[in-house]
């Protein structure tokens, strides 16, 4: 993985952590999540507090998702809301944190500047053993401490107020008048300030989960849809009445559910052409039979003349293949007609001439299946999908590894949100 660490596509766009009282704080609550102290003097966090040198440090990629669920964070600052999650096994974990930071930013900007808060995104469920316990997440709480218990502080604070207020004779309490002097010298003056979270329950819908092989499940009106490994606990069974389910190896029906529930941007001329999307596949086809040649073939300079000759000299396994001619037949319908008839297709190579619907609220989630589906274009993998890409990624003969990290660093990451913008006509709501 250290190329990928050099080239910042893992574990990139942290916000490193040198402060010694930034340090003091993530300690206590790691040990509040009954973990020890770490014992280095700076490390990077993302939005949820996750450090990679502390999870390596503790031997614990897991150590703030334990059992893959209720996921724990640390707030250290609110500068976190603008980071990636870079560690989870829910794909909606940033969206729930960015929705408590936005929610909650006077809280957290006042907090901050004292103490640390920490916690845990509780679901309904201590553990997933079947798909059944997935399914009955539909929100999710945060449960909030603090450090230096500035949220206790400023609870007991506000009772003492209130007592203050009400209690015909409280003003002749002189302990209670110290301590609330006390108190009010740690808080500040909560009449101004807002310590408490306002927000604390958020909803859980549509999402990726890193369970049983990947589950993907999508929700609509009156049904919800379960896309995953026939061989997961609960297939078929859990819930039956409210909840159809997909074998993620039937390309064909999962195709179809997508483009049924608009969720699917079909093959047009008017996008195709522009975003160069099938241009870029047609590469990625040719690419991914480099990488089962042994030798994997020079990649340091790719341009047409360079696919022209690999196109002619491994036309055989090309073909095989089948995406490349399907996607070269596709671009030529498509200049004649400006449409595609999706039931001419091979249903195993749909998934290759579509993207999510840019529209439709689930278009990452959607194309993170799609990415899941088209693995041999490890690009729009690396955009969707970056736990499939990583695992993908060991298994990559050296030299592939080297042109992927190349090809990568010099596209994507010039300008991620122009690139995504073009080839999958998405905004720029994503880091």
């Amino acid at each position: 993985m250290n190329r990928l660490l050099q080239a910042e596509l893992i574990y990139g766009r942290l916000l490193a952590i040198r402060e010694p009282h930034l340090v003091a704080r993530y300690n206590k609550a790691l040990v509040a999540f009954g973990l020890p102290e770490t014992k280095l003097t700076e490390f990077d966090i993302d939005i949820t507090g996750f450090s990679p040198q502390v999870a390596d440090e503790l031997g614990d990629p897991d150590y703030l998702d334990p059992l893959k669920v209720n996921r724990r964070f640390v707030i250290l600052t609110p500068e976190q809301d603008s980071l990636p999650v870079v560690h989870t096994s829910f794909s909606n974990t940033a969206g729930l944190m960015h929705e408590f930071f936005a929610a909650n930013a006077r809280a957290i900007h006042a907090i901050t500047l004292k103490d640390t808060l920490y916690g845990e995104i509780e679901d309904s469920v201590s553990e997933v053993k079947t798909l059944d316990d997935l399914l009955s997440i539909n929100e999710v709480k945060f449960k909030v401490l603090s450090a230096e218990d500035l949220l206790g502080k400023a609870g007991e604070l506000r009772q003492l107020c209130d007592a203050l207020v009400t209690g015909p004779d409280a003003w002749r309490d002189d302990d209670m008048l110290t301590r609330m002097v006390a108190l009010a010298k740690e808080t500040g003056d909560i009449r101004q300030n807002t310590l408490v979270p306002d927000q604390l329950v958020f909803r859980h819908d549509a999402f990726w989960a890193d369970h049983f092989g990947g589950v993907f499940v999508f929700v609509d009106d009156k049904i919800t849809t379960v896309i995953c490994d026939p061989g997961a606990p609960g297939f078929r069974r859990s819930r039956p009445w409210q909840v159809s389910y997909i074998s993620i190896d039937d390309t064909a029906q999962v195709a179809d559910f997508l483009a049924r529930t608009g969720r699917l941007d079909l093959p047009r001329a008017s996008w195709v052409e522009s975003s160069g999307l099938f241009a870029h596949r047609l590469e990625m086809a040719l690419l991914s039979v480099a990488a089962t040649l042994d030798p994997v073939p020079d990649l340091t300079r790719i341009d047409p003349v360079w696919m022209q000759t690999f196109l002619h000299r491994n036309a055989r396994a090309i073909n095989e293949g089948g995406v490349y001619p399907l996607l070269q037949e596709a671009l030529r319908t498509l200049s004649r007609t400006g449409n595609l008839r999706m039931a001419d297709i091979d249903p195993k190579f749909r998934l290759w001439l579509v993207r999510a619907e840019p529209g439709h609220p689930d278009q990452w989630l959607t194309n993170r299946l799609i990415a899941h589906l088209t693995p041999d274009d490890f690009v729009s993998r690396f955009v969707f999908d970056k736990q499939g890409f990583y695992r993908a990624y060991e298994r990559y003969p050296e030299a592939y590894r080297d042109y992927v990290v190349s090809r990568l660093s010099e596209t994507y990451l010039k300008d991620k949100a122009q690139f995504r913008k073009r080839l999958y006509g998405l905004g720029d709501d994503h880091a």
